[in-house]
């Protein structure tokens, strides 16, 4: 079985990666007033050039820009269109004494509207730092990320007094106007993280939807509409990938549970090209719910924790994908790890070092798994 000459590939991987040091402490100056916008994008060009070529030595054919324009993986993009606004997060202090940072929370104020190009000019200076023969892809939050924490309450009734059709069709053509303005700028490969599909699969968080209004047995088929709406705006010749996480904010998660209760929807339904699938550990489950998978269509096994940095055995690997394929057809399979190293700018508790290993092992396990090498 030979590798895959479109995406996503044999070997591939969510997309965000640790800032350097140097690039975190210019965002720092930048928000003092000691640094231009101009200047700081001058140095995030220096460090998307420097991980351009690192993701290209450990052997990826899809490149990222490591999303290090970015704050976090989806307010970054979110912000920016017509209508949303952004709750800055706080930190609040747990009952025990620790701290932590509230998740942000969108909010809909207004008609939702494509009022600017959010990505295309990050993707052309990703794309003119690939070499030929590789892919660069763009990562952008799913849709359903102005829904699902907030829900009923967090969109406006007065623009919004019913959100099927109006909220969801403007939203759908939003981000449609965003994938025409990146297929115009050479983008061929685009995929939408999506931590709310992996959160139904948790029973608190399920009941935490419930307590909002929502019937979280609904919710997934409803998700699995709203991003066909956007999946039939996209231009001729490009991928849509769905990734499905349950948190990674500095090497925590916050859900867990197997994607049985959202399998259906998300496989059958969902008629997106690929799933990046978290499969890192207990969590996530056993691999019976990838029976829903079509002919067709692709799962990216995220077999390779971002969260730790113990290097996984190549052995183990193979044994869980041969387990996968009990499932799927192994020609329907490929790997990666199981979410980004650094989806927001904080990162995860993970050197550069264990980093560049674990995409190493994740390449090379997929040459001698897919290739016999």
């Amino acid at each position: 079985m030979t590798q895959r000459r479109s995406p996503p590939f044999r070997a591939d991987h969510v997309g965000s990666f640790l800032r350097p040091k140097y690039l975190l402490d210019a965002r720092e100056r930048c928000q003092k007033g000691e640094m231009t916008a101009e200047q700081l994008r001058a140095v995030e060009d220096r460090a998307i050039s420097e991980i351009v070529r690192f993701q290209e030595d450990v052997g990826l054919t899809s490149i990222t820009d490591g999303e290090f324009r970015r704050t976090y993986f989806h307010i970054d993009f979110l912000d920016q269109l017509g209508g949303v606004q952004t709750d800055i997060p706080v930190t609040i202090r747990k009952p025990d004494g620790t701290e932590e940072l509230a998740p942000p929370v969108m909010r809909v104020i207004g008609k939702v509207r494509h009022v600017k190009d959010i990505q295309r000019a990050d993707f052309e200076y990703l794309k003119s730092q690939v070499a030929a023969g590789s892919t660069p892809k763009v990562s952008i939050p799913s849709p359903t990320m102005l829904h699902f924490r907030g829900g009923r309450a967090g969109i406006s009734r007065e623009h919004y007094p019913q959100l099927d059709p109006d909220f969801y069709e403007d939203v759908a053509l939003a981000y449609g106007d965003e994938l025409r303005s990146l297929a115009a700028a050479g983008a061929t490969y685009v995929q939408m993280d999506d931590t709310n599909l992996a959160y139904l699969c948790d029973d608190k968080m399920r009941e935490a939807a419930r307590a909002r209004g929502d019937d979280p047995n609904e919710l997934p088929h409803r998700y699995a509409s709203f991003i066909n709406r956007v999946v039939a705006l996209r231009p001729p010749g490009m991928t849509l990938a769905v990734h499905l996480c349950r948190g990674n904010f500095k090497s925590t998660w916050a859900a867990q549970g197997g994607y049985e209760p959202v399998a259906e929807a998300l496989l059958t339904e969902m008629q997106v090209d690929a799933y990046f699938l978290e499969y890192d550990d207990a969590r996530s489950g056993d691999f019976k719910p990838l029976r829903f998978l079509p002919k067709g269509k692709t799962v990216v096994l995220g077999l390779v924790t971002t969260k730790l940095g113990t290097l996984e055995s190549k052995d183990d690997l193979k044994r869980r994908i041969d387990e996968a394929s009990k499932y799927v057809p192994l020609e329907q399979l490929c790997l990666s790890p199981q979410c980004g190293f650094s989806s927001t700018v904080h990162g995860n508790n993970i050197t550069v070092e264990a980093q560049r290993a674990k995409l190493r092992l994740v390449v090379e396990t997929a040459q001698e798994v897919w290739n016999g090498r």
